[in-house]
């Protein structure tokens, strides 16, 4: 592993082999009390969570994973992205790193690939943390995602193009937060940039929004939940359009371990209100987790 050279909190890179690909990690943080995974949503990459996983790992190793197709992971040939294969990898990265168990906090898809990681494999997870995720998503957000993602060019021909089509100033400086963002989000290949987001999750929705039609849920996260006996804290954004206000009383239904709150900010969390995910998490840790 090397260190990190970009302007960044402090912080080891590393990869481990799972199935056909291998996964990239950011790890912060020294041995201590029980480690922490995060894991990324489906327009995000481990990048987004270096703020918060720096500030999470004041007593503990906190690692950030690119999933399978996204960031500096690789891309799977067979296009195997399933759910089943998204937890093994989450669950490759606790072998790797030597991890009997691991407090799993996701964020949206990432949300649901951690809830169902702890249902298959409860004995590796100590706690779940899911973040800005329900097992339903308000139709608004779904609406937003699937236009967003399934009307994506191949290629964009600047990094200007792909912040404007991401709803972002192209005349941001060259030291804006975002566009460095972007940037590490994008490889040049030839004609331009590519999101380092495997094409696949592209192709997905764009059939969606030609058929209509979506694939049905391979597994019941619903069922996920209400199963669990672990610790569990569930966190709406404020102005989240995926995670409907409404839904929070149905999370509690489903488990009464969960505990379930509201922070200030939309969707996107990690740059919303990266301070009060690391309070929420920090608190409900405390509380709920010992050693």
């Amino acid at each position: 592993m090397v260190a990190d050279t970009m302007m960044l909190p402090d912080h080891k890179t590393g990869r481990v082999r799972s199935g056909d690909v291998e996964i990239f990690y950011r790890r912060f943080g020294q041995p201590g009390t029980t480690p922490i995974v995060i894991v990324h949503g489906l327009s995000y990459f481990s990048y987004d969570w270096i703020r918060v996983a720096a500030d999470l790992a004041r007593d503990r190793e906190v690692v950030a994973i690119d999933m399978r197709g996204f960031g500096q992971s690789g891309w799977s040939t067979a296009h195997d992205y399933a759910l089943r294969t998204l937890a093994a990898d989450v669950i490759a990265v606790l072998d790797g790193l030597g991890w009997e168990q691991a407090i799993l906090v996701g964020h949206s898809m990432g949300g649901r690939v951690c809830l169902l990681t702890a249902d298959w494999y409860p004995e590796r997870v100590a706690a779940l943390v899911c973040l800005d995720f329900a097992p339903d998503l308000a139709p608004e957000g779904r609406k937003h995602v699937a236009n967003s993602i399934g009307r994506q060019p191949d290629i964009f021909t600047t990094v200007d193009e792909a912040l404007a089509y991401h709803g972002y100033d192209p005349a941001l400086p060259a030291d804006a937060p975002m566009r460095l963002r972007f940037e590490a989000f994008l490889k040049p290949v030839a004609g331009g940039w590519q999101l380092r987001r495997d094409l696949h999750y592209r192709d997905k929705f764009r059939a969606v929004l030609e058929t209509g039609r979506r694939e049905p849920e391979k597994a019941d996260p619903w069922a996920a939940l209400k199963a669990l006996e672990l610790p569990v804290l569930v966190v709406r954004g404020a102005r989240s359009n995926l995670f409907a206000a409404e839904t929070m009383d149905k999370v509690r239904a489903a488990n009464s371990r969960a505990r379930v709150i509201e922070i200030q900010g939309g969707h996107n969390l990690a740059d919303d209100n990266p301070d009060g995910v690391v309070a929420a998490v920090d608190g409900f840790l405390r509380e709920n987790v010992a050693g």
